[in-house]
């Protein structure tokens, strides 16, 4: 019984040895293949993968991106009234709040509308755009606000892919207390 033992053990040892100097060029052997080696598609080819042929797809109706939350309101005339008429902003006046969205409204904002909100900007002084609103000519609110910034209106375009929805309404709290100040 000892004999067989050590053979086997012998034969192992051997096996394990010999298995380090086997021909290296030959593959292994792969389960999955396609795994391993995918094929890949440029971005508008044409993909025998999908029915339409496209490679580029749209996302799937209802789904929603991970960490974005749907606004409800549209890129309209209605829209922006609804807005204007109901949407409240949800986060609390905090002065980490109100320094954010300064720091925001100095990074995107001021260069039209000026530091204090009178349409006086760098860019309205150079007469690269005219007729910038100051804020107290208008009848706005919180909603239309964050409306505008997520939508755009008239030459203003939309500022939406530059900030999160939480600066929005950061610049929006901002925005409120330069109104506030140029109503006195």
């Amino acid at each position: 019984m000892k004999n067989i033992l050590k053979i086997t053990i012998a034969l192992a040892f051997l096996f394990t040895l010999t298995s380090c100097w086997l021909d290296k060029t030959k593959p292994n052997y792969q389960y999955m293949p396609d795994m391993y080696k995918p094929v890949g598609y440029e971005t508008y080819s044409v993909n025998p993968n999908f029915s339409d042929g496209r490679t580029s797809q749209p996302p799937v109706e209802g789904t929603i991106a991970r960490g974005k939350v749907p606004y409800d309101y549209p890129d309209s005339t209605e829209g922006y009234d609804a807005a204007l008429l109901n949407l409240k902003n949800p986060l609390e006046v905090t002065e980490a709040n109100l320094a954010n969205g300064k720091a925001m409204f100095t990074i995107y904002c001021i260069s039209c509308h000026g530091a204090a909100g009178v349409g006086d900007g760098e860019l309205v002084k150079r007469d690269k755009f005219l007729g910038v609103p100051n804020y107290k000519d208008r009848p706005i609110t919180e909603g239309s606000i964050y409306h505008v910034i997520m939508y755009g209106r008239n030459l203003m375009g939309s500022h939406a892919s530059q900030l999160t929805e939480k600066e929005r309404w950061q610049v929006v709290m901002y925005v409120q207390q330069l109104r506030a100040e140029l109503l006195k």
